[in-house]
């Protein structure tokens, strides 16, 4: 990270270590696995995957503008709708390739970089949002859904890398 702050290494370094856990409980299921829910209603353990690595990618180059690689302007369709299935490997490599784009970034920007304001319209309401907000968001984002994939694997009686 550019700025060399305890409590901010120790955020990143556990983040990098939960995306750790999302990937390698994630990496060896099984096209069938991949389908499971914790409710008819809710997300699939690949659909939440794919809905954290849309969600990166999305608000890194579509948001901030960041370039990031060909796969990661891709991976933003991963979140649609009628976006295709994927398989283990494939979100796998998702969770690589976003987390290497934000890695990038972090290291990159400078705390003044990280108070730039990037203006969004949420359901007409025009809204500041700051880099750093971005990034916490980000992250919150991915401990929710990451959240949910363990839970739903433990409901399952799949066994993960989680902590527990």
């Amino acid at each position: 990270m550019a700025d060399d702050n305890f409590m901010l290494t120790t955020i990143y370094d556990n983040w990098k270590r939960y995306q750790d856990h999302i990937k390698t409980s994630v990496a060896p299921l099984t096209a069938e696995q991949l389908t499971l829910r914790a409710a008819p209603n809710l997300r699939s353990i690949g659909e939440n995957v794919a809905h954290i690595i849309g969600c990166r990618a999305g608000w890194f180059t579509d948001f901030l503008g960041e370039q990031g690689s060909a796969d990661v302007k891709a991976e933003v369709q991963w979140d649609v709708s009628d976006a295709p299935a994927r398989t283990a490997a494939e979100l796998a490599r998702g969770l690589d390739d976003t987390w290497q784009c934000m890695t990038d970034c972090l290291a990159r920007w400078s705390p003044d970089d990280m108070r730039k304001i990037f203006v969004d319209d949420w359901d007409g309401e025009k809204v500041d949002l700051s880099r750093a907000w971005v990034v916490w968001h980000v992250l919150e984002h991915d401990l929710h859904h990451g959240g949910e994939v363990s839970l739903t694997l433990g409901m399952h009686g799949v066994a993960t890398d989680f902590p527990g």
